[in-house]
């Protein structure tokens, strides 16, 4: 099994850098899965809605937190409905 570990994604830019390489790096290299920290994704610090879709949609199969992930209270309902979310979710 072949895994890419993505670590902190910081704000738009790193998330379209996400979204620009990772794709080509997942059929390039035969990556199986994708990990990355999401937990400053929203405008460099916390992670919300958009930024964990935008993320989920770039291929990444697995969104890792930190204390940050807690600054933007949307977050919350999409966790709990997403318990065990994929990039379908």
């Amino acid at each position: 099994m072949r895994v890419l570990i993505l670590g902190d994604v910081v704000g738009r830019p790193a998330r379209r850098a996400v979204r620009d390489l990772v794709p080509v790096l997942v059929k390039k290299e035969s990556i199986d899965l994708v990990v990355a920290n999401a937990e400053n994704a929203a405008g460099g610090i916390g992670v919300d809605i958009k930024s964990a879709k935008d993320l989920l949609s770039a291929g990444v199969h697995v969104l890792t937190s930190g204390n940050h992930i807690w600054k933007k209270k949307e977050i919350y309902s999409f966790l709990d409905e997403h318990e065990k979310a994929d990039s379908t979710g």
